[in-house]
């Protein structure tokens, strides 16, 4: 199915040259033993971040346990997020959670009057798993049109509640359309992200990588950074790879090998594991979260192998020249 544009206008260029480009992470939304938003633990989680050199950050995605969020929550996050990153790095959010067409505009139309730099769209809430790519493509399109052209636009292919990529066709209308910044790409497959970024080559739209194990292949393939879950672990070395694969190929191999195997924590319980870590570094106060319980994580003793990664990522800062986590606050023991 061929869309066509509402207006004829030449794709619009990023005046920002690489404001999309870099590491982007997938927020984490702190939460009290009564499972509240901690904002104070925010805060630090936010300075932690930007400490680390990050190129922006991705609120209420999935991450932020944005399913979990009523649609006022959900507005406060984004709202509490920019207005205290100041600035200082764009911001992009979703919260594109509902079912209903129109009330999905409704939720993206509020995150648009944030003031986000970009708001991102999840591709599964566009269409039901058994309805083809050309819904897909007409109800992006409808979508698109319903939304300010005041505001960058993007899309997640989000896991949850199911996963649907993109097809070709979309990421070429969202190129073409001059309005789209950002795709966070989970297709972890290095063929298609090297089409995908050719399809975005000479746009404004930006191809973010989630996947630690195909990272540097597909900066190699064109791709423009890496925004995944991986990053509220470590995300300096996540800046460090994006600045340095190319002047420094030997290192990036080995640095690449190191977090395609340490991104495997994901699958530890996530996002609890990461919770444990930050407040292991001081940085939250409680591990609570929302989209599951606390207790299988310390039951099964993942907490022995996440412990055991971020030794493992001390080192290989050591081995770049990049700062350690304080002693006081690795959360080793």
């Amino acid at each position: 199915m061929e869309l066509k544009l509402e207006s004829h206008r030449e794709p619009a260029m990023d005046t920002n040259g690489s404001r999309y480009c870099g590491v982007w992470p997938v927020m984490l939304t702190p939460f009290d033993d009564n499972r509240e938003i901690d904002w104070e633990s925010l805060k630090k989680l936010i300075d932690w971040y930007l400490a680390a050199g990050v190129s922006g950050l991705f609120a209420n995605c999935q991450s932020s346990e944005m399913f979990f969020l009523s649609d006022t929550e959900s507005l406060q996050l984004t709202r509490f997020v920019l207005d205290y990153v100041d600035g200082r790095v764009p911001v992009v959010a979703s919260g594109h959670t509902a079912c209903g067409l129109s009330q999905q505009v409704d939720q993206l139309g509020a995150i648009a009057q944030t003031g986000v730099d970009s708001v991102i769209m999840v591709s599964n809430r566009l269409v039901q798993p058994g309805e083809d790519d050309g819904t897909l493509l007409e109800r992006l399109a409808s979508v698109t049109a319903a939304l300010p052209e005041t505001v960058g636009l993007g899309v997640y292919e989000c896991p949850y509640p199911y996963k649907r990529l993109l097809p070709d066709e979309a990421v070429a209308w969202c190129a073409k359309s001059g309005r789209y910044t950002f795709i966070k790409d989970t297709c972890c497959d290095i063929a298609t992200i090297r089409r995908r970024a050719a399809l975005a080559q000479g746009s404004r739209l930006h191809i973010a990588n989630a996947n630690g194990q195909t990272l540097l292949p597909s900066l190699r393939a064109g791709a423009h950074g890496y925004s995944g879950v991986m990053a509220n672990f470590h995300p300096e070395l996540y800046v460090w790879l994006c600045e340095h694969w190319r002047r420094e190929p030997e290192k990036a191999e080995i640095l690449a090998a190191y977090l395609s195997t340490a991104s495997l924590a994901e699958y530890l319980d996530y996002p609890v594991c990461a919770k444990d870590y930050q407040q292991s570094i001081g940085n939250f106060k409680s591990a609570a979260a929302r989209a599951r319980e606390t207790g299988d994580y310390y039951a099964r003793h993942f907490q022995d192998s996440v412990r055991q990664m971020t030794r493992l990522g001390e080192f290989m800062k050591e081995r770049l020249g990049l700062p350690p986590t304080p002693p006081d606050a690795r959360g080793l023991a």
